[in-house]
């Protein structure tokens, strides 16, 4: 019985099974509710919720992209010899993650963006958000790199690896295994925390939550959209990313 429930095969229906059971709980749950339900005003304002669904897509992956980019760099700079490169680094990781997001935005927006004449609120939201992201990437990286035996670098130098090639060939393959479950996690969290750029004006999906509610005084019709949206934007991530967790599970 064990042994049927690892094989993969079965997956799909232990997915299938267990949505069903929490499709069922959470139907029992609503219906004990002494509340009418009524879609009708929320259907009107479909296309608006489509549209912050969109722009929520839009920036959760650009952000994905540009965080990684940030978190590869700040953690091969945390690895530099020289000095300045680690200092840098290391204020930036332990100063974003030491600050609330949400008072990053602000401050960067207002602050930063402004004085830099960036006025575009989309592409200002997208760089907080991976600044944000990419100082917990970093460190997840560094870890998964710190992670590989010392052994296999200095086979690597052994047969004249260069530095690149170290990290190209040897390193990251390795570490890529091991800071995969935690990469998406953080990555799930970062298309959540996409919700805050609201506070500057950014119509993404859950702006137009508020706004249909606001609208219509239907808060639990317009919720109910917003949370099936975010979780059909972050369960495929999370099955991809358990797809690619098997292929690369591999013996050391």
């Amino acid at each position: 019985m064990i042994g049927c429930l690892r094989n993969s095969r079965w997956l799909p229906l232990h997915v299938l099974l267990g949505v069903v059971f929490l499709s069922g709980l959470c139907t029992a749950a609503l219906n004990s509710v002494a509340y009418q339900w009524n879609f009708d005003a929320v259907w009107g304002y479909r296309e608006k919720l489509l549209t912050g669904w969109g722009v929520t897509i839009g920036l959760a992956v650009a952000s994905l992209f540009l965080s990684t980019f940030f978190g590869l760099l700040c953690a091969l700079m945390r690895r530099s010899q020289w000095m300045p490169f680690r200092a840098s680094a290391i204020v930036y990781t332990e100063l974003i993650r030491s600050t609330p997001l949400l008072v990053q935005i602000l401050l960067l927006y207002y602050g930063v963006a402004q004085a830099v004449g960036l006025n575009n609120r989309y592409v200002a939201g997208v760089v907080i958000l991976s600044l944000f992201a990419g100082a917990y990437i970093s460190e997840i990286i560094r870890a998964g790199i710190e992670g590989i035996p010392r052994t296999q670098i200095e086979s690597a130098r052994s047969l004249g690896f260069t530095p690149v090639q170290t990290y190209r060939f040897v390193i990251l393959p390795q570490a890529l295994r091991q800071i995969l479950p935690p990469m998406t996690g953080q990555f799930i969290s970062l298309i959540k925390d996409s919700s805050l750029l609201m506070i500057i004006g950014v119509q993404e999906f859950t702006q137009s939550a508020r706004e249909v509610n606001s609208y219509t005084y239907s808060t639990l019709e317009s919720y109910l959209p917003l949370a099936l949206g975010y979780l059909f934007l972050t369960l495929p991530l999370s099955i991809l990313a358990h797809g690619l967790e098997k292929r690369m599970r591999y013996g050391s």
